[in-house]
C-alpha cells in the first residue's frame, strides 16, 4: 500500500462516516481568469521544445484556475503522438514566491482533485498566500489522459471477488494469475499505446516540461509518498533545475519490491502494534490479554476470512486481501484508528459492510457503485512499469516465507504480489538504484519515525544518497509528517518554501 491518506482514506469512527481527506477547504475565493502564462525559456531536444514553450491557457473553475497542458505520450519518440495533463491552481493571496507543485502520492491518486478538494490537508496557509498552489493528474491518471481498463462491474468482482483454493497453493496461484492477466488484457485494449508509458520516468519528464511551461526557471514542489519518490526520480533526471523540493514519506529508489514489501509489512504491523496498545486499557476496546495476544488473534480473523469471506448485502466478498486494506488504511492515522474497533467487532460478527465502507474509500468507489477516478487501474499499470516482477513461483513462495519471517501476522497475505504484474502486457526496464541528484540545491527528505506506509528507515536513505538531502524526523506514528499537527515540522518546511532557509543540520521533530 502506497497511496496517501491525505486523499482517498475514508473511515468510521462511531456511527458517523467521516471523509478524512476529501472533505474540501471550504473556501469561497474568486481570482480574474489569467488567460496564458509565459513559458520560461529552457534549452532542450528541438524535438520536444514545442512542449516546453507551450502557453498554458488557464480559466475560470469553480474558485480556482484550470488549464490543460500537452505532452508527448513517448518522450523518447515524441512523433508517435500526444496525450493531456490536466492542471489546477489555487493563485498566490500575497507576495507571490512562484509557483508549487503538488503531488498527494498513490500511484493513481489525483492531485487536481487534492488541490480542488483539500487543499488545506495538503499544503499550510502561508504556503498558500505566497505560492500558486498547481495540482496535476499525472499521465494515466484521473482527468489527464487515462489508463482505462474495466466497467464498474467489471472492476467490483475483481476487487472484491474471491480466487480459488487456499493461499499459495497451485490452484490459487493459477486462478490469481488468470484473473490479473484478463485485466491487463482489458487495460491494454482499452488504453492502448500509453499503457506502455505511464512509468514514474515519463512523469518525472512531463514535471520538468510542466515547470517551464508555468514560467519557472527551477521546481518548486511538494510531494508526498509516491509524490516524494516522483520527486526523488525528478532530482536525478534534472539536479540543474531542482528548486526547493519537499519529499514526505519516501520511498528508496535502491530497493526492488520485494524489500519494499517486507519493509511496509513490518510497518504496518508496527503500526498495528500501536493502535492495540492504545485500545486496549479501554472498556471498549475488542481485544484482551496482552499485545502479542491481540496480535494472534488478528492473525487468527484474517486465517478465518481467507477460509471464508464474509458476503455483505450487495453480494460482493470480504476477502482477507480486501480485510488487510481495510485494517491498514486507518492505521495512517492516529485520529483513525478508533474506526479499528469498529472494524474488527463487525468483522467478527460476520459483517463486511463497515469493512467495504473502508475499502471503498481507498479505491475511490462511492456508495451507488461507481468508481471515481481510475485510481486502483492506474496505480497497477504504474507500478508494474516501475517494479520488474519475479516470474518464478518458486522464488515468489521463497519470498513469501521472508515476509512471514518478518512480520509474521500479516505478512502472509502481502505475498505474491508479483502476480499482480507478472503478465501485465509491458514489463518494467527500470533497475533499482541509489539516486544521488549531484549539484542540486538542498531537498528537505521528510520521515516519520512509525510510519506504515513508507517506513522512517526510508526517509533515511533517500536524504543519505542525496548529495544535498536534509533529513527532517517526526517522532510518532502516522503517514506522512507535514502538515499533521507538528509545529516543528511545519515551521521547518514553510521556511524552507517561503524563505529559501535549510536547516543546519538533520533534525528531529
Amino acid at each position: 500500500m502506497e497511496r496517501s491518506p491525505r486523499a482517498v482514506v475514508a473511515t468510521v469512527v462511531g456511527s458517523a462516516l467521516t471523509a478524512l481527506a476529501l472533505s474540501g477547504c471550504g473556501m469561497s475565493l474568486f481570482f480574474p481568469v489569467v488567460e496564458e502564462s509565459t513559458p520560461f525559456p529552457q534549452d532542450v531536444d528541438p524535438s520536444i521544445e514545442p512542449y516546453y514553450s507551450q502557453v498554458l491557457r488557464w480559466e475560470q473553475c469553480g474558485d480556482f484556475q484550470c488549464a490543460t497542458a500537452t505532452a508527448p505520450l513517448d518522450w523518447d519518440d515524441p512523433s508517435a503522438g500526444d496525450i493531456e495533463l490536466a492542471l489546477i491552481r489555487q493563485p498566490a493571496r500575497e507576495d507571490r514566491i512562484g509557483s508549487l507543485l503538488v503531488n498527494p502520492g498513490g500511484p493513481g491518486v489525483s492531485g487536481y482533485n487534492v488541490v480542488a478538494e483539500a487543499l488545506d490537508t495538503a499544503v499550510t496557509e502561508p504556503i498558500q498566500d505566497r505560492y500558486d498552489i498547481v495540482g496535476f493528474d499525472p499521465r494515466g491518471v484521473g482527468r489527464s489522459t487515462a489508463v482505462t481498463c474495466l466497467e464498474d462491474d467489471d472492476l467490483d468482482r475483481l476487487l472484491y471477488g474471491s480466487a480459488a483454493g487456499s493461499r499459495g497453493s497451485d490452484t490459487w496461484l493459477t486462478a490469481q494469475n488468470e484473473r490479473t492477466h484478463s485485466f491487463g488484457q482489458a487495460c491494454l485494449a482499452n488504453t492502448g499505446a500509453l499503457l506502455a508509458n505511464v512509468d514514474t520516468v515519463s512523469t518525472a519528464r512531463d514535471l520538468d516540461m510542466l515547470r517551464a511551461a508555468l514560467g519557472e526557471e527551477h521546481l518548486d514542489y511538494l510531494g508526498f509518498s509516491y509524490g516524494a519518490y516522483l520527486g526523488t526520480v525528478y532530482a536525478g533526471t534534472y539536479p540543474d533545475r531542482v528548486g526547493r523540493i519537499v519529499l514526505d514519506g519516501a520511498i528508496d529508489p535502491a530497493l526492488g519490491d520485494a524489500q519494499i514489501t517486507i519493509a511496509q509489512a513490518q510497518g504496518l504491523e508496527a503500526a498495528l502494534r500501536s493502535y492495540l496498545a492504545a485500545c486496549m486499557p479501554a472498556a471498549t476496546c475488542p481485544f484482551q490479554g496482552t499485545v502479542d495476544d491481540a496480535m494472534a488473534t488478528v492473525r487468527g480473523i484474517l486465517d478465518a476470512v481467507s477460509k471464508n469471506p464474509i458476503a455483505s448485502t450487495d453480494g460482493r466478498l470480504l476477502t482477507a486481501d480486501t480485510l488487510l486494506i481495510a485494517i491498514a488504511a486507518p492505521l495512517y492515522d492516529a485520529d483513525t484508528w478508533p474506526a479499528l474497533d469498529t472494524l474488527f467487532g463487525t468483522v467478527v460478527a460476520g459483517q463486511a459492510e463497515f469493512a467495504l465502507t473502508i475499502v471503498d474509500g481507498y479505491y475511490g468507489r462511492t456508495p451507488e457503485g461507481e468508481y471515481d477516478g481510475n485510481q486502483m487501474e492506474a496505480l497497477r499499470a504504474i507500478r508494474c512499469l516501475d517494479y520488474p516482477a519475479q516470474n518464478s513461483v518458486a522464488v515468489m513462495k521463497e519470498q513469501g516465507r521472508a515476509l512471514t519471517e518478518a512480520a509474521p501476522h500479516l505478512g502472509p497475505y502481502l505475498a505474491y504480489g508479483d502476480l499482480a504484474c507478472l503478465s501485465w502486457p509491458h514489463r518494467s526496464e527500470r533497475a533499482p538504484a541509489p539516486i544521488t541528484a549531484p549539484g542540486a540545491a538542498p531537498i528537505l527528505v521528510l520521515g516519520t519515525t512509525n510510519d506504515p506506509a513508507t517506513p522512517y528507515a526510508w526517509a533515511v536513505a533517500v536524504a543519505s544518497q542525496l548529495e544535498s538531502g536534509v533529513l527532517v524526523t517526526l517522532q510518532g506514528e502516522g503517514h506522512t509528517a507535514f502538515n499533521a499537527g507538528n509545529a516543528c515540522v511545519d515551521a521547518i518546511v514553510e521556511q524552507y518554501l517561503l524563505d529559501g532557509v535549510v536547516t543546519a543540520a538533520d533534525v528531529v521533530c
